[in-house]
């Protein structure tokens, strides 16, 4: 179950460019990371370390530096990869993290999930969905 302000987070930017990727309705994540780092997003703005509009901001110039870097039909496109790229560049800013903190943490998580395959978290009957 949503809280009001994770409603309000992922129901803002319905429809608009920035809009999470959507299966059946429902927001869709490829991955298990997909889901953690759209979690952490909210909960840093939910505390405050910045505005929800920053970070919806900061995701636009993140998809707008992406599109002007590759083709529309590139298949390397991952809309988490933008929302984890205006991540760290709002957590650096904010000065919740270093730079050599966010390498380091780069760093254990690829060693920690290397041979992993953490596959889909779409639900049943999702696998096949476009997104809406």
């Amino acid at each position: 179950m949503q809280t009001k302000f994770e409603h309000f987070a992922a129901t803002s930017m319905l429809g608009a460019k920035d809009s999470p990727p959507r299966c059946n309705g429902e927001l869709s994540f490829d991955d298990s990371w997909e889901s953690r780092a759209f979690g952490m997003a909210i909960a840093l703005s939910k505390k405050g370390h910045y505005e929800w509009e920053e970070f919806r901001q900061q995701l636009i110039a993140s998809i707008a530096t992406w599109e002007t870097e590759h083709a529309l039909d590139d298949p390397s496109w991952n809309y988490y990869q933008r929302w984890l790229a205006a991540l760290e560049h709002l957590a650096l800013e904010s000065a919740l993290i270093t730079p050599e903190e966010l390498e380091q943490q780069m760093a254990e998580f690829a060693a920690a999930t290397v041979g992993l395959n953490s596959g889909s978290l779409n639900t049943p009957g999702q696998e096949n969905c476009l997104i809406d």
